[in-house]
């Protein structure tokens, strides 16, 4: 790449249940790290052209859900050779049943084979530890295994993962339909997703609320703020390495 070349991010950063406010200032602040970056802001997947035309596609995102046409643009988007690096909630489809529970509708298929996991449930947040799967590869080397107070993500797994930091956990989902997780296997946190010539970067850390958030669920004022990955330096060692990692094409 060109020294004097610059690269254009189209930043995807809209959705439910989560402070998208504090989520899309924090990535514009590490974007900005970079003077060579030049950002495009979206609530949604609609403007093609312009995604086509991004080095690199970045979203923190809940209940955002992708026409199928653009489902398939975005799968040819990174097939192509770029990479996607989506942070959070960006394979969440949430349902609010009138029983008080929590469904994950799979009703955007191809989006969540490019994504690689379709977000099913998750305990009730609380401290966990972080593991690193693969030690040697230079998005997560020289982390180390650190503590989270976040939501742990229980996912439905599409295709073969490359994990780079997974956790461990057995147990309830309390409020969620899918609310029994027996299986003691690995849950990824952060994996590569390779498709076509291109990679999906995909981790699932960073949950954060503010007291406005939940309003549409009838709570004027949520009272506690909540910021999970965000106060730890980690996240933000993972979040800058992502980052960099991405504006080189995966082709190239």
């Amino acid at each position: 790449m060109s020294e004097h070349r610059t690269t254009n991010v189209y930043l995807v950063a809209a959705g439910d249940y989560h402070d998208i406010d504090f989520a899309r200032l924090e990535l514009l602040k590490l974007l900005a790290e970079d003077e060579r970056v030049r950002v495009r802001v979206a609530q949604d997947y609609h403007d093609l052209d312009a995604i086509n035309a991004a080095d690199y596609l970045l979203t923190y995102t809940c209940n955002v859900v992708p026409t199928e046409a653009e489902q398939k643009a975005l799968k040819a988007f990174v097939a192509g050779g770029k990479r996607w690096f989506a942070l959070h909630g960006t394979n969440s489809i949430l349902k609010f049943l009138a029983d008080g529970r929590v469904d994950a509708p799979e009703i955007a298929p191809i989006l969540m084979e490019t994504l690689g996991t379709q977000f099913i449930a998750h305990p009730p947040i609380q401290p966990f530890k972080v593991r690193v799967a693969d030690p040697t590869h230079p998005l997560v080397e020289g982390i180390g295994e650190f503590e989270t107070d976040d939501e742990l993500y229980l996912c439905r797994i599409h295709g073969k993962l490359h994990t780079l930091l997974d956790t461990r956990y057995t147990g309830d989902a309390k409020g969620f339909v899918a609310d029994q997780w027996d299986d003691d296997v690995s849950r990824p946190v952060y994996y590569i997703n390779k498709i076509g010539k291109g990679e999906v970067l995909y981790l699932n850390l960073g949950h954060c609320r503010g007291h406005y958030d939940m309003q549409s669920l009838g709570m004027p004022y949520y009272a506690k703020i909540e910021r999970g990955s965000w106060q730890l330096p980690q996240y933000y060692e993972l979040l800058r390495r992502g980052l960099k990692y991405c504006a080189t094409p995966a082709a190239a």
